[in-house]
């Protein structure tokens, strides 16, 4: 007999994702007169939209089951992306960054800029780490940090002229494709391997997990590395489909990215989450943003519905850990 009980526990995360999709569908055609999910252009672009917010959101999944949080994100994203644009100009580049260094194959700008994201993700880290300072303050710190650095690098001024292969990266549907290979890849990792098993142990009990002979310290700044890297692949992805490097790309994107983590079922309290669950939430928050985009609805209301679904998804959380607790008594 069918059993709720046997569905993955990302199944009713999809039914929610069906059920917004289906809702935004017949509003279209009472409201608008037109077809929501009909339009394959539309949803094209919803896909590429939310496709680098994912791959910041795959490592923050990873932050978050630690018990952790990284609110850094965004800022990361744009102080790589503005490194990466300035190591990908063209040999024809007016005014160029590096003006000896142009015309760069097209895996330096890439490493600058994921190698940027490591760096910052290594201090958030490490600051965590050794130093007792709650994620929350040391990644808040580096959202601050990054951002201005971002802007410092090049004096407020966006970089242009960046070469064709590298604008290739951004192109078509090559963000979506590396989003659902990253997914891929760290689904793996955290469901058969070691990395992943400590990730979890460690937001379980970290306490036991020291006891367990795991060294917490170097796992946490391990993971915290990781999502800087990502945060850095965003960024070259980004600035790769813009054509441009600007110190205000990916603003705001942290929160998005965390929005959907907690919306895909991660627990911010530690010790449960799936990168699956993530990416459904990834879609979750395409679906509103386009689905109030189509029905013409300002843009405020959009963040209204996406916080209300935040705080919606964190008391679900805290009465299924309730409900937990209470059977382990």
């Amino acid at each position: 007999m069918f059993k709720r009980a046997n569905l993955p526990a990302e199944a009713s995360i999809f039914l929610v994702l069906v059920g917004i999709a289906v809702l935004f569908e017949i509003i279209g055609w009472l409201v608008v007169g037109q077809s929501f999910l009909g339009n394959s252009k539309r949803l094209v672009i919803m896909i590429l939209q939310v496709s680098i917010i994912g791959i910041i959101a795959v490592g923050v999944t990873q932050v978050i089951i630690t018990a952790g949080i990284d609110l850094s994100g965004g800022a990361v994203l744009a102080l790589a992306a503005m490194v990466a644009a300035s190591l990908a100009q063209s040999a024809d580049a007016f005014s160029p960054v590096y003006p000896d260094l142009l015309g760069l194959p097209v895996i330096i700008p890439v490493a600058a800029g994921i190698m940027v994201g490591a760096a910052c993700g290594w201090a958030n880290g490490s600051i965590t780490a050794y130093t007792g300072i709650p994620p929350f303050i040391a990644t808040l710190g580096m959202l601050v940090t990054a951002r201005a650095l971002a802007v410092l690098y090049t004096e407020g001024q966006p970089v242009y002229s960046l070469s064709d292969s590298f604008s290739v990266i951004g192109s078509g549907a090559w963000p979506v494709a590396i989003f659902f290979v990253v997914a891929i890849l760290f689904h793996l990792i955290l469901n058969h391997t070691k990395y992943g098993k400590h990730t979890y142990a460690i937001g379980s009990n970290e306490k036991a997990a020291r006891i367990a002979g795991i060294n917490v310290k170097r796992h946490k700044i391990l993971v915290y590395t990781i999502a800087g890297s990502l945060s850095g692949l965003a960024g070259v992805i980004m600035c790769s489909r813009a054509t441009i490097g600007q110190s205000g790309m990916g603003m705001m994107y942290e929160l998005d990215a965390i929005s959907a983590v907690v919306i895909g079922g991660t627990s911010l309290f530690g010790g449960r989450g799936r990168i699956s669950g993530t990416v459904i939430g990834v879609c979750i928050l395409g679906v509103i943003t386009s689905g109030f985009t189509f029905l013409r609805i300002d843009f405020y209301y959009q963040e209204i519905a996406k916080g209300m679904i935040i705080v919606t998804a964190v008391m679900l959380d805290q009465h299924r850990q309730k409900l937990r607790r209470e059977r382990s008594v």
